[in-house]
């Protein structure tokens, strides 16, 4: 039997906003804004939804849902951190680190890193991760 699958990438690119500004991008309810119709956070906790650190909310994206904890949400540190379960399926955790690079203009630099529950898994871990690394242009 083949073990669980487990794939990382990272990408990076540039916002031309300072960091105060461009932190704010990277909750779940602000990230409607930008990340298109598939991304609809439905909170369970807090309601009514806000991006703060602690936050629990489901996602469906075709067939599957998963649930997201927001484990980090440092707007003023510029880092945000985000955990992942898809039940039977695979965990991911997804890691957002700002860096101003002047007063005008962040660095971000995101990592996703997945993990199959189940060997019948690993072929959507394996799309996923092939998926994230491209990512970047679209996260721009």
């Amino acid at each position: 039997m083949l073990p669980p699958a487990h794939v990382s990438n990272d990408f990076h690119f540039v916002i031309h906003a300072p960091l105060s500004r461009a932190a704010t991008f990277f909750g779940p309810e602000a990230e409607r804004c930008w990340a298109g119709p598939h991304w609809n956070p439905d909170f369970l906790y807090p309601q009514p939804g806000k991006d703060i650190q602690g936050a629990v909310f489901r996602v469906r994206q075709g067939e599957a849902e998963a649930v997201w904890v927001n484990t980090l949400f440092d707007v003023a540190g510029g880092r945000m951190q985000y955990v992942s379960f898809a039940p039977a399926s695979f965990v991911s955790t997804v890691d957002v680190q700002l860096t101003l690079l002047t007063q005008s203009t962040t660095s971000v630099e995101v990592t996703y890193a997945r993990t199959a529950l189940h060997p019948t898994a690993n072929d959507t871990v394996e799309a996923l991760g092939r998926n994230d690394r491209e990512s970047g242009p679209h996260w721009q």
